[in-house]
């Protein structure tokens, strides 16, 4: 067993599930807060959880294209002769964790003005907060669709300020 690798592993996945855990924590909060302020996740109000469970996957599948980033300047770190100091490796996580919130708030900004021009008189937020769940379904539905689409254009953005080492052409 390489245990170097093995310990690197779990630091990975301590790493990735105590930042998933606090990103999407926070991002709940600030949902609730600015848009939602009087609403909970109750049985009696399905819009509001669908429209939650919907940011809360957007926000997942963009951290999961961000977070093996992060752990590639980990593995950069650790493994090179030249290694990357502690504070280094925190800037680029916290660059890479800062575009991938900017990215979420992009999605989720476009996401209501694609829905605002589609339905021209429907106000998402007051529909949602209305228990309208087939307004809460539609934009979950647009959400994940941009997301997807976006997600790897997000991870080849990240993945580009990874700090490599350079490499010699061989040819």
């Amino acid at each position: 067993m390489n245990s170097q690798l093995f310990i690197l592993a779990l630091f990975e996945i301590l790493f990735s599930l105590f930042f998933a855990v606090v990103i999407i924590f926070v991002s709940y909060k600030i949902l609730k807060r600015l848009f939602f302020k009087n609403e909970e996740l109750k049985g009696e109000h399905q819009a509001f959880t669908i429209f939650t469970s919907g940011v809360v996957l957007s926000i997942g599948l963009i951290l999961s294209e961000i977070l093996p980033s992060i752990t590639n300047v980990i593995r950069i770190a650790t493994t090179q002769t030249d290694s990357i100091h502690v504070s280094t490796v925190i800037q680029y996580a916290a660059l890479y964790l800062s575009i991938g919130f900017l990215a979420a708030v992009v999605i989720n900004a476009s996401v209501f003005f694609l829905f605002s021009v589609l339905t021209k008189g429907i106000n998402e937020f007051k529909a949602i907060q209305n228990n309208n769940t087939s307004v809460a379904i539609l934009v979950v539905a647009i959400l994940i669709s941009i997301t997807l689409i976006v997600k790897d254009s997000i991870a080849l953005l990240v993945s580009s300020l990874v700090p490599y080492p350079e490499v010699s052409n061989f040819l």
